[in-house]
């Protein structure tokens, strides 16, 4: 504390006291806002001075009495006073209302977290909640059948994408996630200390108080790092900086949460085990359309990291369970497998010659710890044997797990499941040894490029470029019925050629390693033609991705997904894929291989094409049109349509509340099964906090199940279709004479925007 630092820094005005229900619940809030303001003022006045602290308050002061007030003398004194401002003064003031502003955000997460704890603990569940979603799937009449049928073919993924706009540093999250768990665990001793309950350690209200001085000594600590942390980066962010920045928001939430959002939902269902059909996708290190970077190093980086992620995750976990399951083979009884299991283990410590729990648990731990290095090279933490026999797949783990649980289930012992083992189960289930899917992405563009490298050394075609459509069609399918490989060995292909097909080689051999969810869907970006597609599944059969000829046996491994952009792409994707299931051998290739048809939308794109309101509209009837599509290819190939939504952060890129856009989907287009992805630049403010992670997930789950089963109106009435693309028509005539056919346009932009600071 510095006594001599004047009233907090950047902090609300005071307010009156009010007896309002609404003023009681912000309290805390405000509370929590008021303490961090302060910490910051204090830290702010012992490393930089009191002149700055002074300086950033009364800018402060200023900038509350010209909102608050209107008070143009204030905001005269405040323009006067920021111009004279030296460099280093600009710095310091920007930085100090930077980081009161992250805090802010910080005490408001963690006030939304407070808010629903308390309104949950009155029996009430929010709209977005899977209690409630299964409340209305009650009430309108579903029956546990209908919701073992919805499970077992349901599929939600939220899919983490890089941004260049995410400027955020791993340390500076870091630190903010700290300084949250730390407003968490001052809600929970401020509980204590206002119900009036003893300590742990038998004390009175005095170890709450002196609890509650330890925390905020601990926040003001964090605070002080992040004053001596550099907000923003000096360097170009690379691909292995995305997927570790990534990486750190499974450590954190993903891993914990979505094992117990499993259990609640488990609950409710009267389902268990519900099929695990909320998984986690990635495109960080897959994605090279118009980012050279990526390249197939990057990729199996990628794959290794994710990996080694989910291998240590589970060797922590083990390794406490070992701690936890001492029973003594004196005192209880064991399954015969579980005995075979704990037989098998080369343990030969005394100290557990009766423990066949912990004799298992430690021939895992080295199974696992062999895993680890065979897969990304890394070595296990602890060694109580040498790491052995590693598992050949995440299967194998996981029936090790289950002995165990029946071993404990047939012998009085299915408490000791709850804690850590059915969690670990579930956690294996989802995650399995490659963590997240991984989807690779390139632009149209660069496949046709490569085609026609491998078609002109062929000798099949040397002037693939110029060919018009059909012919395109005929070539590429010629070459999917030839079994031989267009590839010429020795032959010196461009380094972009060879780039390419490196990633394609890289994709097999991690499948080959992480199993068949490691990599399961491949984007063309830009897809304009059915060409488009043929050209993708001509790579994966040069790279072994796609077995036998299209007219007899052939099997894909990945999925082949289009990417439609435009508002032109879009206006065309129900026909591009028509001719595309027309060609003989696609629709019954995609049954034999037993994949579902996806198809991905582009909403940044498409604003930028065609303005807001035409994107919108544009997208509404291209789902419309693709659902009436599939409805009848699955009748006649059992290919089911799943939609990828291309969401960004802002409005403009399609963000905004995914529970109200899930459920605002055309009739017959969720269907139990939506992948959306979810932008660099809202992934810190959606999964760094725990607890709001587990609320937007949450948030999927329900808005699914609700858009799947729940009854909705078939047909927009024709009436309404008729003003909607009257208004479109206007909103796209307008937008594209603003944007695309005004000289003058381009300079207003980079003049009105900071996008050159940005770049």
């Amino acid at each position: 504390m510095l006594p001599s630092v004047p009233e907090p820094i950047i902090t609300p005005e005071k307010s009156k006291p009010s007896a309002t229900r609404e003023a009681r619940k912000e309290q805390p809030l405000t509370d929590d806002i008021r303490l961090l303001g302060r910490l910051l003022g204090e830290v702010i006045a012992e490393q930089e001075g009191k002149v700055l602290f002074d300086l950033v308050e009364q800018i402060r002061k200023w900038s509350v009495a010209f909102r608050r007030h209107a008070d143009g003398h204030a905001k005269k004194a405040m323009d006067q006073a920021l111009r004279k401002l030296s460099t280093d003064q600009v710095i310091s003031v920007i930085r100090a209302f930077t980081y009161f502003s992250h805090l802010a955000n910080l005490a408001e997460d963690r006030h939304h977290v407070r808010r629903r704890e308390v309104y949950e603990q009155s029996g009430a569940h929010p709209p977005g909640s899977v209690d409630v979603a299964f409340s209305r799937a009650r009430w309108a009449g579903l029956s546990g059948a209908q919701f073992e049928t919805f499970f077992a073919s349901a599929m939600v993924m939220p899919v983490l994408t890089a941004h260049p706009t995410e400027v955020q540093r791993k340390s500076v999250l870091d630190a903010q996630r700290a300084i949250a768990q730390l407003l968490t665990e001052r809600d929970q001793t401020r509980t204590q200390l206002g119900t009036g309950r003893p300590s742990a350690e038998g004390g009175s209200n005095a170890y709450f108080m002196q609890a509650l001085k330890a925390n905020e000594d601990q926040i003001r600590a964090r605070i002080v790092q992040l004053w001596q942390t550099r907000l923003l980066r000096q360097s170009t962010l690379t691909v292995e900086d995305e997927i570790e920045n990534a990486l750190s928001y499974y450590e954190t939430t993903f891993l914990k949460v979505i094992p117990a959002l499993y259990r609640d939902i488990e609950g409710l269902a009267r389902i268990n085990p519900v099929p695990s059909f909320l998984t986690m996708g990635q495109w960080i290190g897959g994605d090279r359309d118009g980012n050279p970077n990526v390249d197939a190093s990057t990729l199996s980086y990628a794959l290794r990291r994710q990996a080694e992620v989910a291998l240590r995750h589970y060797l922590t976990e083990i390794h406490f369970l070992g701690s936890e399951l001492s029973m003594s083979s004196v005192l209880v009884q064991l399954s015969p497998q579980m005995q075979a299991l704990a037989s098998a283990s080369p343990d030969a410590s005394p100290h557990r010659a009766d423990e066949p729990y912990r004799k298992a648990l430690t021939f895992i731990y080295a199974r696992l710890a062999a895993t680890l290095a065979e897969f990304t090279g890394g070595v296990a933490a602890r060694h109580a044997l040498a790491p052995q026999q590693p598992y050949a797949n995440a299967s194998q783990f996981a029936g090790d797990l289950h002995t165990i649980r029946r071993s404990l289930h047939e012998n009085h012992g299915q408490a000791l499941c709850q804690h850590r083992l059915l969690p670990l189960i579930r956690t294996v289930d989802v995650f399995g040894f490659h963590l997240a899917s991984l989807d690779l992405r390139q632009n149209s563009s660069d496949h046709a490029a490569v085609v026609s490298e491998l078609l002109f050394a062929s000798g099949l075609s040397d002037n693939y470029p110029h060919l018009s459509e059909p012919e395109r069609q005929t070539l590429l399918l010629q070459v999917l019925n030839d079994p031989r490989p267009l590839r010429i060995p020795n032959h010196a292909y461009s380094d972009h050629t060879t780039k390419e097909l490196a990633i394609f080689w890289a994709c097999k051999k991690g499948i080959s390693q992480l199993g068949s969810r490691a990599i399961r869907h491949y984007i063309i970006s830009h897809t304009e033609d059915v060409s488009d597609l043929l050209e993708v599944l001509v790579l994966f059969k040069e790279t072994g991705l796609m077995t036998g000829t299209l007219n007899t046996n052939s099997h894909q491994q990945l999925i082949v997904v289009p990417l439609f952009e435009t508002i032109g792409d879009l206006r065309n994707a129900a026909s591009i894929m028509a001719d595309y299931y027309a060609l003989a051998g696609i629709g019954a290739q995609m049954k034999r291989s037993g994949l579902d048809q996806e198809v991905m939308l582009g909403y940044s794109d498409s604003n930028k094409d065609g303005g807001l309101f035409t994107s919108n509209w544009e997208l509404y009837r291209a789902e419309v049109a693709l659902a009436g599509l599939f409805e009848k290819l699955g009748v006649r190939y059992g290919v089911r349509l799943r939609m990828f939504h291309g969401r960004g952060g802002t409005v403009g890129r399609g963000g905004g509340p995914s529970y109200e856009a899930v459920l605002a989907q055309p009739a017959g287009t969720v269907n139990g099964q939506i992948r959306v992805t979810e932008q660099g630049e809202v992934i810190a403010s959606k999964y760094a906090n725990p607890a709001i992670g587990r609320r937007n997930l949450e948030t999927l789950v329900a808005a699914t199940l609700e858009a799947s089963l729940l009854p909705v109106a078939k047909d927009v009435p024709e009436p309404f279709q008729q003003a909607a693309q009257v208004l479109s028509d206007h909103s796209f005539a307008t937008y594209r004479h603003l944007v695309y056919q005004n000289e003058h346009f381009a300079s207003y932009f980079f003049h009105s925007t900071p996008i050159q600071e940005i770049a």
